[in-house]
């Protein structure tokens, strides 16, 4: 009875362990797609203000 008891102890020590490094990678992975979401946002509108500079401007 001791040695299922010592098992289940180590089983759950590493079963908690688990779930928190699972848990640390989905935070990390999400915090790295908001800042690249965030990124390519900034990204585009300096892409389409610098594009909107570089047209010539039609002159009458």
């Amino acid at each position: 009875m001791a040695n299922l008891i010592a098992f289940l102890n180590a089983f759950l020590s590493y079963l908690l362990l688990f779930v928190v490094c699972v848990a640390v990678i989905v935070a990390a992975v999400r915090i790295g797609i908001g800042l690249r979401k965030r990124k390519d946002a900034k990204d585009a509108g300096t892409v389409a203000v610098q594009k909107a500079q570089e047209e010539p401007t039609e002159s009458r």
